[in-house]
């Protein structure tokens, strides 16, 4: 009788093991968020040395050159051209009540702040949204995917690659027809993206590649859940 209870448990651990086995798989594999790490860190120092033998230098001229409040323009201008990129997602995302604040703000910036090179939105209480298309995706349940660094364009996700595409298709500088004018824009966004980054890169420590894509995946997140973020605390932390 023993040996055949015995016998009996180790067929029903056996099944177990057998139907619990992927599910254990699947989640050690969703676990492992940079499964292309060795990829991703050739990719990051090819980016890396790009941008300290060009970009960076490049950005501290023009820093240098700028006067602050011109180098508030540009960002003012750039910042509104993306706002219609927000605005577009937050219909997609069903967030009309945000959609109404992005069409306001754009229409103040637009008309009364000459064409963006003025934020007068926000001194009148209209706040400033953040959507694009790869935080659409999110909202309806599309999962990151794997980590991934891109050529030049730096940290991403499967699913941030993806929703590169229709972003870059309702940026308004993909429309401008004279293309010395339309290169001029893409590079002066570059070192204006590149100058709002100075001051934070102080905070890397430790391994540069690991802390970026983090601090990539924990923004990407927050930005998903609209700032709701579950957090945990160890018992060993008090």
């Amino acid at each position: 009788m023993l040996a055949t209870s015995i016998r009996k448990s180790a067929a029903v651990t056996s099944l177990l093991l057998v139907f619990t086995a992927p599910t254990i798989l699947a989640e050690e594999e969703v676990v492992n968020i940079d499964p292309l790490e060795g990829f991703n860190r050739a990719l990051f120092s090819f980016n890396d040395g790009v941008d300290r033998a060009a970009i960076k230098p490049l950005t501290q001229t023009y820093r240098y050159v700028m006067p602050d409040v011109a180098q508030m323009g540009v960002t003012n201008f750039f910042g509104n051209l993306r706002d219609l990129r927000t605005l577009l997602n937050n219909l997609l995302q069903g967030k009309f009540h945000n959609a109404s604040e992005d069409f306001v703000r754009l229409s103040f910036n637009t008309v009364w702040g000459v064409g963006g090179l003025f934020d007068v939105a926000t001194p009148l209480g209209i706040p400033k949204n953040n959507e694009d298309f790869g935080q659409t995706l999110g909202y309806w349940g599309v999962n990151s995917g794997p980590y991934i660094v891109l050529p030049l364009l730096g940290p991403s996700t499967f699913r941030d690659t993806a929703g590169l595409v229709p972003d870059m298709m309702v940026d308004p500088v993909r429309y401008v027809d004279d293309r010395a004018l339309r290169n001029s824009l893409h590079a002066v966004r570059i070192l204006d993206t590149r100058s709002q980054l100075m001051d934070s890169e102080r905070l890397i420590s430790g391994d540069r590649y690991s802390f970026v894509r983090d601090a990539y995946l924990q923004r990407r997140e927050f930005l998903v859940n609209d700032g709701q973020v579950e957090i945990t605390f160890d018992e060993t932390d008090f």
